[in-house]
């Protein structure tokens, strides 16, 4: 009988050991923010490379594609085809900083309740991308994962998948894990089903289940918890979106529709994460660190450089 191992506090700020923590940066208020804001784009991937602190980790709700179409009295899949250009944006961004791992919530367990003719294009659309992409993902030196229930993919969009996973895996650089079918609640629930069977034919120990046992009968148990979690489109919720690994994440919201967001929108909201203390339930470590309720928001800085019509 397997017996789980205990989980510890130090387990919980580094669920994978080989995913290193980066050295903490100086403090970032909201008049830092500003001025970083006013740097042309080169300058601002520099400032926000020297802080150091980078998240290992960031994940995003891809929020606002449909609205973004209504407002311009498109069809909602013209919102999901301009959102592509968002996420090519946000994997040369995290890749250029040296994030380890970004997730983008691309389809979710509820998407299936919508239009059948709009779920059939979301997959006509993954189909289309991955083999659009595969090429200049290959060239960025990114490797290519997905997370969720994925026997519910369709299954020229599954083989789809399998074929671009199969071939960027050799890549050592960012990787880009896919959510698709995912619900955190379903993901939850598959996890607790995969322990029971396993206890139940006694080959786990159900009273040494711990927080890492359980962790590792996740989707993806070789990914390190989301460092920092960015919702587009200004709605304040999770949406059943990594329901466990998020736990102590840093949470970003911006009014920004998705297939607006730009790298620029990226690095600033890794700089906002920079100044940010994460305590994990602790007390404060140091005096000047924020914490994520201290009100500095790195989206007055967004508007900021609106305002001065600063020019990527």
């Amino acid at each position: 009988m397997r017996t789980a191992r205990r989980s510890t506090r130090s387990s919980q700020r580094s669920p994978t050991r080989s995913w290193n923590s980066r050295g903490g940066g100086a403090a970032v208020g909201a008049e830092d923010l500003k001025r970083l804001a006013e740097l042309d784009t080169e300058a601002l991937f520099a400032a926000v490379a020297e802080r150091g602190n980078l998240p290992r980790h960031v994940a995003v709700i891809m929020d606002g594609n449909g609205r973004w179409a209504q407002k311009r009295f498109l069809p909602r899949v013209a919102g999901h085809r301009a959102g592509r250009h968002a996420v090519r944006r946000c994997v040369t961004a995290a890749g250029r900083l040296g994030v380890g791992v970004l997730t983008l919530y691309t389809f979710s367990q509820e998407n299936f309740g919508r239009p059948e003719s709009e779920v059939k294009a979301l997959w006509r659309f993954l189909e289309e991308s991955l083999l659009a992409e595969r090429e200049d993902l290959h060239r960025r030196n990114v490797r290519l994962v997905a997370t969720g229930d994925l026997s519910k993919l369709p299954d020229v969009a599954r083989r789809g998948l399998e074929d671009a996973v199969a071939a960027l895996s050799g890549n050592s650089g960012l990787v880009l894990n896919l959510a698709l079918a995912y619900g955190g609640r379903q993901e939850i629930v598959a996890a607790a089903r995969r322990l029971a069977a396993e206890a139940a034919a006694g080959r786990l120990d159900p009273a040494e289940i711990d927080e890492e046992t359980f962790a590792e009968h996740l989707y993806s148990p070789g990914l390190p918890d989301p460092d920092l979690v960015i919702r587009t489109s200004g709605e304040a919720r999770l949406s059943n979106f990594l329901t466990w690994q998020a736990a102590y994440s840093e949470l970003l919201i911006t009014p920004v529709l998705w297939p607006d967001f730009s790298e620029r929108d990226f690095l600033l909201a890794v700089a906002d994460y920079q100044g940010r203390e994460r305590r994990f339930g602790g007390l404060p470590a140091a005096e000047g660190a924020r914490s994520s309720g201290d009100g500095d928001s790195i989206w007055e800085a967004s508007r900021w450089q609106r305002l001065l019509k600063v020019k990527p």
